[in-house]
């Protein structure tokens, strides 16, 4: 963040794309950059009107009511990646799936889902700086920045909605590819085990399996054997952070070139065949479109490397 700038009291119609939203949320989303604390603040001391009356953050807007905003010190935005940079550009080639309300794309490997914790820009600032005249872009369920595969993003406040619905109904199927160490067990078809996140001395953020944690659930399934690994599809039936990895590293296999949760003799064994990524990647995305309710299906192919690393694979495999 970059020095901080005043602001006037401003007066916001609400878009009926935002009504139902909570109006602390929707301050939220107005406010980037102000403390959550200081937005709770203004509501709770009333320098937030709606419709000239004093709301509380529960309060859900209506499609034309007017907002009073406050003058209040905002954050400058980190300003937006040029669109012609060439990792930019690139994004284009990544649509897999696009219409007025939403678009999936294949995710590359290596690109975090939003800027933050040093980096300029990610994703969606990226998409940001490609369709400048697309005011409601927003991520719909995120990425890890070493996963690649099916991302989903709304192009409209209702389909956001709609979408994030789905997630929490657990109706949007997921399924991601891993490349595992050693021979998944047959009877393993799912890991139902609490994951708790915590962060070391060193600051580093990790995920552990631990009674305390939030529940959660992956189930399994094998697509081919290989002498030293397991390709296995994954579906996430919750949506912790990092969880097919700590999920796969508690049943004994963990994924290939994991630096976090990965195992460093079979990691050398994989990049001895050209890998030097995370083997995750999530090949195929199902869900019901927001508004026609129409079921969609789209499908990511793999990357080069991981399509190579399976090639080669296979033909060890044909060597016996």
């Amino acid at each position: 963040m970059n020095e901080t700038q005043p602001q006037q009291v401003r007066w916001v119609t609400v878009d009926a794309d935002y009504a139902e939203q909570r109006i602390d949320n929707f301050l939220l989303a107005q406010l980037k950059g102000v403390p959550k604390s200081l937005v709770y603040r203004i509501l709770r001391k009333g320098e937030v009107r709606v419709n000239k009356k004093r709301v509380k953050p529960d309060y859900r807007l209506k499609g034309g009511d007017e907002v009073r905003i406050p003058p209040v010190r905002v954050a400058e935005k980190n300003p937006l990646p040029s669109a012609n940079l060439e990792r930019v550009q690139a994004l284009t080639s990544q649509i897999l799936y696009e219409d007025d309300v939403l678009m999936v794309l294949n995710k590359p490997a290596g690109l975090a889902v939003h800027g933050g914790s040093g980096l300029q820009f990610g994703l969606i600032e990226s998409l940001r700086a490609l369709r400048p005249d697309a005011k409601h872009l927003e991520l719909v369920h995120r990425l890890d920045r070493e996963t690649s595969g099916c991302i989903l993003v709304s192009k409209r406040r209702s389909a956001l909605r709609s979408l994030h619905e789905q997630l929490r109904n657990k109706t949007m199927d997921k399924r991601y590819l891993a490349l595992v160490r050693g021979q998944w067990q047959s009877h393993v078809k799912q890991v139902a085990a609490p994951l708790q996140k915590n962060t070391l001395k060193s600051g580093e953020r990790v995920v552990r399996v631990d009674a305390e944690g939030k529940p959660s659930e992956t189930r399994f399934s094998i697509q081919q054997r290989f002498t030293h690994a397991t390709l296995v599809e994954a579906s996430p039936i919750t949506g912790r952070t990092h969880q097919i990895r700590v999920h796969a590293l508690h049943a004994g296999h963990p994924i290939a070139c994991d630096p976090k949760y990965g195992d460093p003799v079979f990691d050398q064994l994989m990049q001895e065949l050209g890998l030097n990524r995370l083997f995750l990647h999530a090949h195929r995305l199902r869900f019901s479109h927001p508004q026609s309710g129409e079921a969609i299906t789209v499908e990511a192919p793999l990357d080069d490397m991981l399509a190579d690393t399976l090639k080669k694979l296979r033909a060890q495999q044909a060597k016996g």
